[in-house]
Order: structure tokens, then sequence, then C-alpha cells
């Protein structure tokens, strides 16, 4: 009888591990949602459009970008979090998600637990942007305009907590800047107030705002790198002011928790397949992206190390979210 019931078992094993790998490799029958915290035109909604159209050229089924802003990221994030865990419902996972965890107090969800870790897409650069008409042509006479005239230089984010405003953060902290943060629903009308002149400064998403350099309608004055960027060769790179300064955002896909294992590893393939594709692997190039490949378990270990490097600045710039 045991022996019987050790077979039995043994079978039932093979045919579910079986089932899950059928179930994975006929993954997706239907279309998916890629949910993305922040407005459409963003460093994040292009990184979702280029990584949705890939997958959806490969899988064969629709990839969808779904943009719910508010809140930080935190709507977008909760919609996924209480989503069915079957791979239909995935997050545009940034540098936002790992500040929130300190950044909010009461949030609904604890990130770590409730989202797994899928793939990682790009490293985001920022790029120190001022006016044309600012006065400052170099960090070192910013941060000596910013020291004689504390308080009255506005500073746009694309909203409390995101890349551009704890790059924008970090800066302040190692400079000793006294500047005024103005937080946007999003980076594109944050873009759209510096251009035409209503605020001084932003840590831009290169993405989206590298052609404004590129055509001097706006002014590069550093890129948070450690080292120069391949595309703006002739901006410094902010080390050069601020020795150890490095900021760089980043995108990558999430799941609710408990989705089959089967279904995370096969996306995490397919969107690494994408990263390696010259065509795909030259678009992220020309936004001032970098390609961030790794598993699912070195994503998560990425996204621990981010969240406690950014909760330090949170703390230090006592950044609250409201």
């Amino acid at each position: 009888m045991k022996t019987s019931r050790r077979r039995f078992l043994s079978l039932a094993i093979g045919v579910s591990a079986g089932l899950r790998a059928a179930n994975a490799q006929g993954y997706p029958v239907r279309p998916v949602r890629i949910f993305v915290g922040f407005s459409a035109g963003g460093a994040a909604d292009i990184a979702a459009r280029l990584v949705a159209q890939w997958l959806s050229e490969r899988l064969g089924r629709p990839f969808v970008v779904e943009n719910r802003p508010g809140a930080g990221g935190n709507i977008a994030t909760e919609a996924v979090v209480d989503a069915p865990a079957d791979g239909y419902t995935l997050l545009l996972v940034s540098l936002q998600n790992a500040v929130n965890a300190t950044l909010y107090q009461k949030l609904k969800y604890d990130f770590v637990r409730d989202i797994a870790p899928v793939a990682s897409i790009s490293h985001e650069n920022y790029c120190m942007e001022v006016h044309p008409s600012f006065p400052a042509k170099t960090v070192g006479e910013f941060i000596a305009y910013a020291k004689a005239n504390p308080g009255q230089l506005n500073m746009a984010s694309a909203g409390n907590g995101t890349g551009p405003h704890m790059a924008g953060e970090l800066f302040k902290l190692m400079a000793g800047l006294d500047m005024v943060h103005v937080p946007y629903r999003g980076s594109p009308p944050a873009l759209t107030d510096l251009l035409a002149g209503q605020v001084q400064l932003m840590f831009g998403p290169m993405s989206s705002s590298i052609t404004y350099v590129k055509a001097g309608k706006l002014r590069g004055l550093a890129v948070t790198t450690a080292t120069r960027s391949e595309v703006l060769p002739d901006v410094p790179a902010m080390g050069e002011f601020l020795p150890s300064y490095e900021a760089s955002g980043w995108f990558g896909v999430g799941a609710p928790r408990n989705t089959p294992p089967d279904i995370v590893d096969r996306l995490n393939r397919e969107v690494n397949a994408g990263l390696a594709e010259p065509t795909l692997k030259a678009r992220f190039a020309e936004l001032g992206a970098t390609m961030f490949v790794t598993s699912p378990a070195g994503f998560a270990r990425h996204l621990a190390d981010e969240t406690e490097k950014w909760a330090k600045v949170v703390r230090a710039a006592n950044i609250r979210a409201d």
C-alpha cells in the first residue's frame, strides 16, 4: 500500500508539473495588461510600450499598456496586487516602488511581499537640465548661484518620490542647497513648464527630454550616471563636480504574488530576448537608457538594494508623500 501510495503521489506530482509547463508554454491565450503608474509620454510609459510591443510580436497576443497615474504610482501597483495571479496583469516596476516603501507610511500592500519580480528592463539615466535663459552654464556655477539665492529656485519633478525627484534631492543634500521642490503628475507636464521657463531646474529622464537638450531648448549641465553618456558626450557626469554622486532610475516587470513560477520564468526569458535584440536595444540606447538584464532572483536583490539606498535619502531630506 505504501509503495502504491508513493507511486501515486509521484505520478500526481509529475502530472502537475507537466500541466504547469504546458500552461506556461501555451501562455498567453488572451491579451495581457501592463499597468503603468504614470502618465503617457513619460519615461515609464515609453519603456512599457517598447517592451509591450516586443512581447506582443514575440508571443502572438496583445500586451496592452494601461496608464493609471496618481498617488506616486500606488494606484497602479495596488491594482496589480489585487489582480488574479495568472500572468495576465503585470506592473511596470520602477524606482518609485522602492522609494514608496519608506515614503508612504500606510500603504495597503507590502511591495516586496505582494509583487513578484519578473524581469528587469533598463536603467533610466537623468540629465540635470535648466532653461537656456538660466545664468549658470556649469554645475559649479549653478551651485554658486543657488547658494547665493537660497529658497529662490524651483526644482520640477515627475512627482514626490519619483526618480527625477530623488536624483534632485540627492544633489541638494550633497551640494548643501536650499531649493523648492515642485512636483507634477509625470515628467511631460514638468518638462512643459521647464521649457516655458516657469521652473528653473529638472533632473529630466533622458528618454523624454534628450531631444530638447540636443535641440538647444534645454541646457544639460550634467548626467547623473557615474560616467558620461554616449548619447550626450559633451555633457559632464555629475561625479566630476560631486564625487561619488550617482543616481539612475530603472524599470522592470512585476506580477501579483503567487503568479505561477513557470509563467514568471517564461516572461523573464522573453523580455531578456528582447533586450538582446539589436533593434530594441538600439531604441533604448537612443533614449539614453542602458540594458538591465537579470533573472527574477537577481531583480529581487536589486529591489532590496535600491529600497535601502533611497530610504536613507528620504529620511535625510525629510521627504513626505504629500
